[in-house]
């Protein structure tokens, strides 16, 4: 049993990433999507999304960070595999499921399970030129506007050559709108061979519960309940661990502090009161500790102030 994070553009980034790390759980990560064209990237662009990649090892002890391309040019997507790897990638994925119209519109996510043909090519491009012992996987929705194709397309995903296959329990159509069809994911397993990580609406231990029923799949990969409950791995794995929101909110407020840090440290001051917004916002959809926190930030931009603001309502933890 293996417990996911999944990828988030613009969410699970360098910073999220390390605060994942500090809380504990994780046994993959997964990061933010590289955008593929018909060109070489530079190692720069790699090194942007991901920071990981100047350690010795990309990941964080014995967890790996598998690096995510999206795009459609089978050629392309190839080459920049390798670039990935002579960088440090432990694994390729590959992004078959956003469901931003920017994305789709350039022809890379979710608009390719309209064309199996399509996306099999360019599973199949990277994994021949991957070396054999080194995981290439996918990750797909169930369909576009539907599920005609689901079984269709897991099974192209299959016969490129793909070491496994995530599936996000949703259509593009469906957006994030629960319910997450478990039951789909059943099915695609009893299709193919390869293994299988169940996606999608995994909030809390009783979710994750029923996920793994459903689904029949033994690894899970969660991506916003993960982000507005770091604890959540660790309730899963030890159904001992605290529940109980305000003894949960004390343990992680030492970590939003050094969330801030790092936030600082890597991004444009002009960002950061977004970005911190961004997660006590979601960290509100759990805690009702965030969504007053919230309120107290709002309205304010200066990230300084935002900084200061944190330490009194927080405490001051390691500063």
């Amino acid at each position: 049993m293996r417990l996911i994070v999944a990828p988030m553009e613009g969410v699970v980034d360098y910073s999220m990433r390390r605060l994942i790390d500090r809380v504990g759980g994780a046994d993959q990560m997964v990061s933010e999507f590289v955008r593929v064209n018909d060109t070489l990237l530079p190692p720069k662009v790699f090194h942007k999304l991901i920071p990981e990649l100047n350690q010795d090892y990309c990941g964080y002890g014995d967890t790996p960070l598998v690096v995510q391309l999206l795009g459609s040019d089978p050629v392309s997507l190839a080459k920049n595999a390798l670039i990935a790897l002579e960088l440090g990638a432990p694994a390729i994925d590959m992004n078959f499921g956003c469901p931003a119209k920017t994305v789709n519109k350039s022809r890379g996510g979710s608009i390719l399970l309209k064309e199996p043909n399509l996306f099999h090519s360019a599973v199949k491009a990277v994994r021949d030129a991957v070396p054999s012992h080194i995981d290439v996987s996918a990750k797909m929705r169930l369909g576009y506007e539907d599920k005609s194709l689901a079984i269709d397309n897991a099974q192209a995903i299959e016969a490129a050559g793909a070491t496994y296959l995530t599936v996000h329990a949703r259509t593009k159509v469906e957006g994030y709108k629960p319910p997450a069809h478990w039951e789909w994911i059943a099915k695609i397993r009893q299709a193919v061979s390869i293994p299988v990580i169940a996606n999608g609406e995994v909030w809390n231990v009783d979710d994750y519960d029923r996920c793994r029923e459903v689904s029949g799949c033994d690894d899970v990969m969660i991506g916003r309940g993960w982000v507005a409950n770091p604890l959540l791995p660790l309730q899963i794995k030890d159904r001992g661990h605290p529940t109980d929101l305000d003894e949960c909110w004390q343990l992680l407020k030492p970590n939003i502090l050094e969330f801030y840090d790092d936030v600082v440290s890597l991004i444009e001051e002009r960002h950061v009161h977004g970005r911190i917004k961004q997660w006590c916002n979601m960290l509100g959809w759990h805690y009702p500790q965030a969504k007053t926190l919230f309120q107290e930030l709002r309205t304010e931009r200066d990230a300084v102030k935002i900084g200061d603001l944190l330490k009194a309502k927080l405490g001051s933890g390691k500063h």
